[in-house]
């Protein structure tokens, strides 16, 4: 029998752990549930996007989003953030006095990957910027569960952060990676990352979930450990970075 997330288009993960992969961008989008609060991971790359996430997770949980965790400040995974309205934002320390500085360079670069002139724009102008930063790693209450937000980069960006999600009845961790790991194709290094510091991101990521984790990319399939470390090690060899 389908669940109710799958029934409006998501894929559970785990015990109120959901995701979905977004159409345009692939950008995924998770969810956490606990007893009193509600975490959305990435927000999407427009207005819409958010409103229409809202409203979907609001149909299947009965009840509103309360956190946000962003991922990394790209324009597929922030403008919707706008459409959570009263919402605590999270994200890695520097990543809201960069977004407060970047809502043009985020418009035009959410054009020039197809968003329409006039949604990129109002999702630019209306950008909410993370209330609380993160520097190490911060445990958020959700009522009976905690997520574990972790600051783990640079690497993909400046500010690149994880979520961890500890697994419930014998399930396996979760770990929301954002775009520290792709899988449905070559990790992207834009003019913003960090490369040779990416391998070394990745290696706190796999001691954040551990060897029995799954880890939920920001573009593709959920992976495991094993795809993470090979993927390390590609990074590395393409940036030359030595194996720590």
């Amino acid at each position: 029998m389908r669940t109710a997330w799958e029934e409006a288009g998501w894929e559970r993960l785990g015990d109120g752990v959901a995701r979905r992969r977004m159409p345009g961008w692939d950008e995924t989008i998770g969810v956490i549930a606990g007893s009193t609060g509600v975490m959305i991971v990435d927000t999407g790359a427009t207005l819409r996007d958010g409103a229409d996430l809202r409203r979907t997770i609001r149909g299947v949980l009965g009840r509103d989003v309360t956190h946000i965790a962003l991922t990394h400040p790209h324009f597929d995974h922030v403008l919707g953030t706008a459409a959570f309205a009263g919402v605590a934002v999270f994200g890695a320390a520097g990543l809201a006095e960069l977004l407060r500085r970047g809502k043009d360079e985020l418009r035009h670069d959410a054009i020039r990957h197809g968003v329409a002139r006039d949604a990129a724009a109002e999702a630019a102008d209306l950008l909410v910027a993370p209330h609380h930063q993160v520097h190490g790693q911060l445990t958020v209450e959700l009522g009976d569960r905690q997520v574990l937000l972790a600051n783990v980069g640079p690497g993909h960006t400046a500010h690149d952060l994880a979520v961890l999600v500890p697994g419930r009845g014998g399930e396996p961790e979760i770990v929301f990676c954002g775009d520290l790991v792709e899988e449905s194709a070559e990790p992207q290094a834009g003019p913003d990352a960090l490369p040779r510091q990416w391998p070394g991101a990745l290696d706190r990521l796999l001691a954040l979930g551990g060897e029995e984790a799954r880890y939920v990319p920001g573009h593709g399939a959920v992976v495991d450990a094993r795809f993470v470390r090979a993927q390390r090690d590609a990074l590395a060899a393409r940036f030359g970075v030595a194996p720590s």
